[in-house]
């Protein structure tokens, strides 16, 4: 049976891809677009994104709950989930805002997120049922396979703007439409998946709080995820203004994400081999070593630059896959049906994100900063932007790198 149940591991990918397509590509792509295409002002996307983020603290773990209350029928909940993302996806980069360009984002936003965080919450609980059935560590391998796909996923979304904008003069609109049909190839490979484990009853979010272990996990994804939230918020202003090389933001992201991906399975590998605990300590060392050789960069520094995107993208390999597992393995132990802790999981992911644009848009804007500016920003506003970029990742990611060192967890894991 677990031969059987293994091989349909690839569909779990490609699902992984599609939602990663419209995660952490979205803080990338939406803002600076908006700004260059609208003259929306960062102050004002800052806002909008960190409004949602509110939402979210009721939203994400009632969706939870909502997963919980569908799991018999999670194949009918997912494909309505589904449909609404790639809609709003369109309305987001297709069409023309049909309201103020600031509204229209805020609209389509909050229904790609809520989509998006229903569709995470059922994929990941889901997971957990399926791992259970797998051989050996069924938590790692499961993570292996779905979180590759999902950096390849962010990988493709991440430059597919830049590599369109080449070929027709509505990159985001391709990109959407290019969401749309993955989003129906990801349906037809999971058909049938949605159904083919028993889904236990829920056990509330009290037990996943109560839970002195599982809190502590959730701290230590907040923290981490932290990091990589302030990197992707200013990614593309960094490459814009800090290194004077527009143009290479699509490379360079591509280097960044493909170095993820390809080290995701190879720290999976390792974590099973030495334990989960060490191998992400020592991904976490790797990311602070990376983010602070991006502090001392400046123009034309490119191609040092490409050699910071390789070894943080291969940290954030780590954080992506082995945090995950280590919260899926404390929830098959606690919670089994796992729907609600993943609620809290996924609002504690995008809440960084939404704080890091809600502190770091503005702080730029005052100092100066002006999005889609011709000519060089002001000297002040680019050291900002260099510290911002580089200097509060590293703090951030040594309070993460303390609290797991301080965490117990059973060595097998």
């Amino acid at each position: 049976m677990s031969g059987a149940v293994s091989s349909r591991l690839p569909s779990y990918a490609l699902f992984a891809a599609l939602l990663a397509c419209a995660g952490l590509p979205i803080y990338i792509h939406a803002p600076k677009f908006y700004v260059d295409e609208y003259g929306v002002s960062l102050t004002a996307l800052a806002a909008v994104l960190f409004g949602l983020r509110l939402l979210d603290v009721v939203q994400d773990p009632l969706l939870g709950r909502l997963s919980e209350k569908l799991r018999h029928h999670r194949g009918l909940a997912v494909g309505l989930g589904r449909a609404v993302i790639a809609v709003a996806m369109l309305g987001l980069f297709a069409v023309e805002p049909m309201t103020p360009p600031v509204l229209w984002f805020g609209i389509m936003l909050t229904l790609v997120f809520s989509a998006y965080s229903f569709l995470t919450i059922c994929f990941y609980a889901q997971g957990v049922a399926k791992a259970d059935r797998l051989a050996g560590n069924g938590h790692l391998r499961l993570a292996r396979w779905r979180e590759t796909g999902a950096l390849l996923g962010v990988c493709v979304a991440s430059v597919a703007p830049v590599a369109l904008g080449m070929v027709m003069d509505a990159p985001f609109a391709g990109f959407a439409v290019g969401f749309a049909v993955l989003a129906v190839a990801s349906a037809l490979a999971m058909r049938g998946e949605w159904l083919s484990v028993d889904v236990p009853a829920s056990t509330g979010f009290g037990t996943v709080l109560r839970d002195p272990l599982a809190r502590r996990l959730l701290l230590i994804a907040l923290l981490n995820a932290a990091p990589v939230a302030v990197s992707s918020t200013l990614f593309l202003f960094y490459v814009e203004s800090a290194l004077e090389a527009p143009g290479f933001e699509g490379p360079l992201l591509l280097i960044f994400f493909l170095s993820a991906a390809g080290a995701a399975p190879v720290w999976g590998m390792l974590a099973e081999k030495h334990g989960t605990q060490p191998v992400l300590l020592s991904a976490m060392v790797l990311a602070i070593f990376a983010f602070g050789g991006a502090m001392f960069l400046g123009a034309g520094d490119q191609w040092w630059f490409a050699l910071v995107c390789v070894a943080s993208g291969a940290a954030m390999g780590a954080d992506l896959t082995l945090l995950p597992a280590l919260f899926a393995t404390r929830m098959a132990e606690i919670s089994p049906s796992a729907a609600e802790g993943f609620g809290l999981w996924s609002f504690v992911s995008k809440f960084t994100l939404a704080l890091a644009a809600a502190v770091l848009l503005p702080a730029l804007e005052g100092a100066g900063y002006a999005g889609g500016m011709q000519g060089p920003q002001p000297e002040e506003a680019v050291n900002l932007l260099r510290l911002l970029y580089a200097g509060v990742p590293c703090l951030l990611k040594l309070a993460a790198i303390v609290m797991l060192w301080r965490t117990k967890l059973d060595r097998s894991v």
